[in-house]
């Protein structure tokens, strides 16, 4: 089975993906963004740009997530935002096309939330994420039928219960001391800095 975690840019994907795999043993998070960052960087400055648009990445995540799902006995969770509908199918449809249980979950929030997420993250208003919210709101939209779940005024925890519900899953308890919370989240924010 895999979870796909769609939404806008600063909607919480990467920390859900990351607190539903702890909660959610065997597991594993698949995040087609350091393919597309490895592309850009073996790319020369004048031909990058949104590495979406590049039929190698999408050709390369549908390719990796069959095999994973293929030959790994375990739920894949793939926190990426996906907003163009003809990507959306080379990927996701495909996948089911092959058999693939596929949940696509899109975490939603209003301009307000989404802003003062960007915010909390170091991303200023000019932000390449600040400025692609009208575009991925449109473009969730779009897509062939998610399961909407919008998050305004709910806690990570909320978010990832909702989630598990949604897809029929069973959740280790989370025992966590409320005081470890904001440095496990601070460790995955780390861990997936961009760095190019």
């Amino acid at each position: 089975m895999l979870i796909w975690v769609n939404g806008p840019f600063g909607v919480g994907k990467t920390q859900t993906a990351y607190e539903l795999h702890r909660r959610l043993p065997p597991s594993f998070v698949c995040d087609p963004e350091q393919l597309g960052f490895g592309i850009q960087r073996m790319t020369p400055p004048e031909l990058r740009g949104d590495f979406q648009d590049v039929p190698l990445w999408r050709e390369g995540v549908y390719q990796l997530l069959d095999h994973t799902l293929t030959h790994a006995d375990r739920v894949v969770i793939v926190p990426m935002t996906l907003v163009v509908p003809a990507y959306f199918a080379e990927i996701v449809g495909r996948l089911r096309e092959n058999g693939h249980t596929v949940h696509h979950v899109a975490l939603l929030a209003s301009r307000d939330t989404l802003r003062r997420r960007q915010r909390s993250r170091g991303e200023g208003t000019g932000s390449w994420g600040a400025g692609q919210i009208d575009r991925c709101l449109a473009g969730l939209s779009q897509l062939p039928v998610a399961d909407h779940l919008p998050t305004d005024g709910l806690g990570l925890e909320e978010v990832v219960e909702q989630i598990a519900r949604r897809t029929g899953l069973d959740l280790l308890p989370d025992h966590a001391h409320p005081l470890t919370r904001p440095l496990r989240r601070w460790a995955v924010q780390l861990r997936n800095l961009r760095r190019d």
